[in-house]
């Protein structure tokens, strides 16, 4: 073993506990003969003339030895996990940079080669391109993902009306993709799953049929973003600007959509069940065939009868003046209906 091995050289787990137990079986036979045989040297006998031992002495000559095995054992776990986080990290990196130069290899056109920014690039060489990337993204973490995520876009390669790479199945969840500008990318069918986009641009997105469950969306502008049937239960989207968008048979049952500006979306036939709708644009919105029940419509704006009535249930519903459904139907139903009544 040379000197660059030697100064690298680690003790494994199990090697750390041979030694361990070696040192505290010698410490217990010590002891136990110590006590037997009346070792003066030990310091073990205070009293010759008392030999009773309690629970306690073997306790307090026990503890030492114990405290020191427990550091070690954690020292080597604590050295041993940074080991392979550092290890972790390092394998990203070299597979991040790997894909990026294949990828580059395979944008840039070379001998007359043909190249993924041809206008119409072959579909072997697309393939291949959807194999890379869906083989990277898994082994990545968030970070890296959104930094593959972000190559794509401003490549021009997952643009909505041109996508030279199909994202669909691909693993982008938890992606950390905060404020970034994805406007007009095609996401269709990705799985985003607790993804984080609080304030990224998605205006005129493609995420028809993506998996956003439990998705941060706060704050999100998806104006004119097609999201038809899109799964966003308990997804995050308050404030965020839906205005135009394309949300028909989408799953947003228990979504907090409190203050969204939903002016002029599609939701036909959304499941829009225990939803959170206070305080939403609820303007020129249409709404047939969508499921409200149970939904929280506390101080919705822009609402009318006319569209709330051409929703499948508003069982126990909660209207915007705080009432049941119920309860307003009976009540006030008839009276802001004539007030409220629209196209």
């Amino acid at each position: 073993m040379n000197q660059g091995q030697q100064s690298r050289w680690r003790p494994t787990r199990r090697q750390v506990l041979w030694i361990v137990g070696v040192v505290i079986a010698l410490l217990v036979a010590t002891i136990v003969l110590g006590y037997v045989l009346e070792w003066d040297w030990t310091g073990l006998v205070k009293d010759k003339a008392y030999t009773k031992r309690t629970l306690w002495d073997w306790l307090q000559l026990l503890i030492i030895p114990a405290v020191l095995a427990g550091v070690g054992l954690w020292f080597n776990r604590q050295q041993r996990e940074q080991e392979l986080q550092t290890a972790d990290s390092r394998a990203q990196d070299e597979a991040l940079q790997a894909y990026l130069d294949q990828m580059s290899d395979m944008l840039i056109p070379n001998n007359d080669q043909p190249s993924l920014s041809d206008e119409h690039p072959p579909e072997s060489l697309k393939t291949v391109a959807r194999a890379r990337t869906l083989t990277v993204l898994p082994r990545l973490d968030s970070g890296r993902k959104a930094r593959v995520v972000q190559f794509l876009h401003e490549s021009g390669l997952i643009h909505r009306d041109r996508a030279v790479i199909d994202l669909s199945g691909a693993d982008l969840r938890e992606t950390d993709l905060r404020e970034a500008n994805l406007r007009g990318a095609n996401l269709r069918g990705t799985d985003l799953r607790g993804t984080d986009l609080r304030g990224t641009d998605l205006r005129e997105t493609d995420l028809s049929r993506t998996d956003l469950r439990r998705t941060s969306l706060d704050r999100t502008d998806l104006a004119g973003a097609n999201l038809r049937e899109a799964n966003l239960s308990r997804a995050n989207l308050h404030e965020t600007d839906l205005s135009r968008a394309h949300l028909s048979r989408a799953d947003l049952s228990q979504a907090n959509l409190g203050g969204a500006n939903l002016s002029r979306a599609d939701l036909g036939g959304a499941d829009l069940s225990q939803a959170n709708l206070s305080d939403a644009n609820l303007s020129r919105v249409y709404l047939g065939g969508a499921d409200l029940s149970w939904a929280h419509l506390n101080d919705a704006r822009g609402w009318t009868w006319g569209r709330l009535s051409s929703t499948e249930s508003l069982k126990h519903a909660t209207m915007p003046d705080g009432q049941y459904y119920e309860d307003w139907l009976k009540n006030k139903g008839r009276k802001e209906a004539q007030e409220n009544s629209g196209p």
